[in-house]
């Protein structure tokens, strides 16, 4: 018997969704806590983020360097100098890009193809971690391991991490051991095919394996924040205080007594630093910092920045594919948090910011009741367009 849920998708639409099925049920049953296979998202689930045809593509005309590459088989790492040249940028020297020609005969020999941190370089795989993780509230990144008929890539192992399992094309053979926090029992064998997914907790020993055809699958690694991060900035906060710098008295190992009367004053001061703080405010840091750390998604910016000028009531505006609005008041300043920046505007303008961030597009006189200068909403419409929440409908 095995503790391995295996759900059928219905209606899913959201990137987490399209991992898992039922997102109720993964995360009151699942999520940091066992394996679950989820079939049924349909073959073309996954299709979008990448091909066989994007990996030639990538790989023979960007000149894509190590590390955001490599090549493994049988478990071992293929070294860098089978597969990669060096040559000149400007003059100036560059090692580790990809040579094709050998990376291709090597993966017609069984070499898998790792590509590294994807979602750093391809835009598909971009907006997909982005959905991804602001519905985890947890930083993702993503690599693709493409592997040739009938082999293996790396032997039996573990993540450091949690990890979705996302098969783009061909089919895929896994060997999955129980979770650390799952009963004991047999390893789960299962063959993943095209929009077939699996979630593994952080230390689930895996291992997989192409079948009869090229096998192309994703996986996200979520860098889950856990209460000791919070916890660990919350001593940061008592910690700034200047009692904590005093030495300890010479001979201190020598007088238990006195030590434990001098440390009863010091956790009286670390106790009174945590009464201090507010829950409230500590939350809204730890999500502010989450919320304007994320990667760039500025697609398309360098056309809007030479058509700023030409902004004006007319204009038709729409919020970026994956952008991020959040808004905080501050007193009599605004922070808007746009998933890699935070900025500070004005109070006056949170009406407006309000109506941008629930519409996916609008003309900019729709901000008239909220804004009633012309020129005033051209004005704050230049500048998100600027910094990358809007962009200019063509």
């Amino acid at each position: 018997m095995t503790s391995v849920i295996e759900l059928e998708r219905t209606g899913a639409m959201s990137a987490l969704e399209l991992c898992t099925g039922d997102v109720s049920a993964f995360t009151e049953r699942t999520w940091g806590r066992s394996v679950l296979v989820h079939r049924g998202a349909g073959p073309n689930a996954f299709a979008g983020l990448l091909s066989l045809d994007d990996v030639d593509s990538i790989l023979s005309t960007t000149s894509l360097r190590t590390p955001s590459f490599r090549l493994v088989k049988a478990g071992e790492q293929i070294p860098e100098s089978s597969y990669t040249r060096s040559g000149t940028t400007g003059s100036k020297p560059v090692s580790g890009m990809a040579d094709p020609t050998r990376v291709f005969e090597l993966f017609r020999t069984g070499a898998t193809i790792v590509l590294q941190g994807l979602h750093r370089y391809w835009e598909p795989v971009s907006l997909f971690t982005r959905d991804l993780e602001l519905e985890l509230g947890h930083a993702c990144q993503v690599n693709a391991y493409v592997t040739p008929p009938g082999a293996q890539g790396l032997d039996l192992h573990e993540d450091p991490h949690d990890v979705f399992v996302l098969q783009a094309f061909g089919k895929k053979a896994w060997e999955v051991h129980a979770a650390p926090g799952e009963p004991t029992r047999e390893p789960v064998h299962a063959t993943i095919e095209p929009g077939d997914s699996i979630y593994m907790p952080k230390g689930t020993p895996h291992a997989a394996s192409a079948r009869d055809a090229v096998s192309g699958h994703l996986t996200v690694g979520v860098h889950v924040g856990t209460w000791r991060d919070v916890m660990t900035r919350v001593w940061r906060v008592v910690d700034r205080d200047s009692e904590f710098d005093e030495p300890l008295p010479l001979g201190w190992h020598r007088d238990p007594e006195s030590v434990e009367r001098a440390m009863e004053d010091k956790l009286g001061v670390a106790r009174g630093e945590l009464a201090r703080l507010s829950a409230r405010e500590l939350a809204d840091t730890y999500a502010t910092d989450f919320l304007s750390t994320r990667a760039s998604l500025l697609r398309g910016a360098l056309t809007d920045v030479l058509e700023l000028g030409e902004i004006g009531d007319e204009t038709l505006i729409e919020r970026r594919r994956g952008s991020v609005c959040e808004l905080r008041p501050r007193g009599d300043r605004l922070e808007v948090l746009l998933g890699d920046r935070r900025l500070e505007m004005p109070l006056w303008v949170e009406p407006a910011m309000r109506r941008i961030a629930a519409a996916d597009h609008f003309r900019v006189h729709d901000l008239a009741d909220a804004v009633n200068d012309p020129d005033s909403r051209a004005v704050l419409t230049r500048r998100l367009v600027r910094e990358g929440l809007l962009t200019i409908v063509r």
